[in-house]
């Protein structure tokens, strides 16, 4: 469960790190720049953290994906972006692929179950 919190964790500063570039592109200051530096370097690290018990397919499936999907509809809300049907049945078919990578995914047997295997 740890390591899902920190790919959840990677997932939220991925989305504060990109909306700042936007927000530091359309304001003037550094805030948005700094801000942006922090969180991407943060997602990575919390990335990096969580793909040591999580498959990386699926780890990096779910934290880009996610990550685009929240990241245009909050483009949509805050920066007043448009979401035409074409983005909508991308989003969707983006949803569509996460599921089916979770999905396709087997958890690794136990090096214990393995040995109790073996000894049958």
């Amino acid at each position: 469960m740890f390591y899902w919190i920190l790919l959840a964790l990677a997932i939220v500063a991925e989305i504060t790190g990109t909306l700042s570039m936007k927000w530091a592109s359309v304001s003037d200051g550094n805030t948005g720049y700094i801000l942006m530096l922090g969180m991407i370097a943060l997602s990575y690290i919390f990335l990096s953290f969580a793909v040591k018990k999580i498959a990386l397919g699926v780890a990096y499936a779910l934290w880009e994906g996610v990550g685009i999907l929240l990241i245009t509809l909050f483009s949509v809300l805050i920066f007043d972006e448009s979401l035409t049907v074409m983005k909508a049945a991308g989003l969707a078919t983006l949803v569509m692929g996460i599921v089916l990578i979770k999905s396709g995914t087997r958890k690794a047997k136990s090096p214990r179950a393995e040995v109790n295997h073996a000894a049958v």
